[in-house]
């Protein structure tokens, strides 16, 4: 097992690693497997925190001792949306996704999100949450997870990552194109919307794109205009109906700075008004009901925003979650174990730069 270099390793050890990469995306061209993206990416910078890989193995150890047959999480919330965070949390440990110690896990998630998926409408769960974040998960693992020998022993031939992928994309659209807002609520027939279910499968949708699926730009204007008439001069954000209930929450400011920002529309008044407001109130994520929630999008969009902010504010976020987990390795929140470890191990992955959602 070749364990991926994490950042600022020897000169010596990053060629190596760039020699590695480049073998491993020739060997899936000549084989004939399409990739849409490098799985990871090298960060020059300091070396990631010893507390961060202390917090982030226990965590994920957990996490894999959890995982049922199938391939999904019980406990609290769960569905392709939990597992999809889950896997996105594997992920983004740096272990090979193919080879590694967590290769049987990843696997096993990806099979499972694939196995959710209604085959005629490409709806993942049921929410439109379970959607996005298990849309998402699949855009993380498209170009990286080697899927060839996924159903050799299935009955019948199931979809490849990118074929699911697809089709839950286009569900997504499907969903939007019958919605009076351009948005998202929980069911894919709702007439309504809200900034967190369309935050959910806004990010999904650009994840997909990144990865090399088609997006058409029309559906990302139209949900990025939904956002800019919620979001006030201030960065407030509301959360459903119109401008109502623009009271101060870091979860609906964050999720909106970070579709902003993913969907590169950093020009956007709306979108300084976000970052503005998440500098100025760095500790209020954690006054949020789902705390772990708004850790998972402050942590994102702080990032894209303000780096300066992002590296206080991490330092603050590694000494909160030091104290809170627990001896086996989970955290506790409002959304059940799996969810709420997944969520906070997100917020810390970007010490780690290796999901292609966290590139800048």
């Amino acid at each position: 097992m070749c364990k991926i270099l994490i950042a600022n390793e020897s000169r010596c050890g990053r060629f190596a690693f760039v020699f590695c990469l480049l073998a491993f995306a020739w060997l899936r061209c000549d084989l004939g497997t399409a990739s849409a993206q490098l799985p990871f990416m090298i960060h020059q910078g300091d070396a990631v925190p010893r507390d961060v890989r202390e917090i982030y193995d226990r965590g994920v150890a957990y996490l894999v001792k959890t995982q049922a047959a199938d391939g999904s999480w019980q406990g609290g919330q769960s569905g392709p949306g939990v597992t999809g965070m889950a896997l996105m949390t594997l992920l983004a440990s740096g272990e090979d996704p193919n080879f590694g110690k967590y290769s049987q896990a990843v696997r096993k998630a990806v099979k499972s999100i694939v196995d959710s998926q209604d085959t005629s409408t490409g709806y993942l769960g049921n929410s439109m949450y379970h959607h996005g974040f298990g849309m998402l998960g699949l855009a993380e693992a498209y170009g990286t997870v080697d899927d060839r020998t996924f159903w050799r022993s299935a009955p019948t031939k199931k979809k490849s990552i990118g074929a699911a992928l697809e089709l839950a994309v286009r569900s997504a659209m499907t969903s939007q194109k019958k919605n009076p807002l351009g948005a998202w609520r929980y069911s894919p027939d709702a007439s309504d919307a809200d900034t967190s279910v369309s935050g959910a499968v806004l990010i999904g949708l650009l994840a997909a794109r990144n990865a090399g699926i088609e997006v058409p730009d029309a559906s990302i204007d139209r949900a990025i205009s939904y956002y800019e008439g919620m979001t006030s001069d201030n960065g407030n954000v509301g959360y459903s109906g119109g401008m109502g209930g623009m009271g101060q929450s870091t979860a609906r400011t964050s999720i909106a700075s970070l579709v902003y920002a993913i969907a590169r529309r950093q020009d956007l008044p709306k979108y300084k008004a976000t970052v503005t407001n998440l500098t100025n109130n760095l500790e209020a994520g954690g006054n949020d009901h789902y705390k772990e929630y708004a850790r998972y999008y402050q942590s994102q969009a702080l990032f894209q925003g303000d780096m300066e902010a992002w590296e206080k504010w991490n330092k603050m976020l590694i000494e909160k979650l030091k104290g809170s987990q627990h001896e086996d390795g989970s955290f506790r929140g409002n959304f059940g174990a799996p969810a709420s470890t997944s969520l906070n191990l997100l917020s810390l992955a970007l010490n780690y730069r290796f999901l292609p959602i966290y590139e800048r």
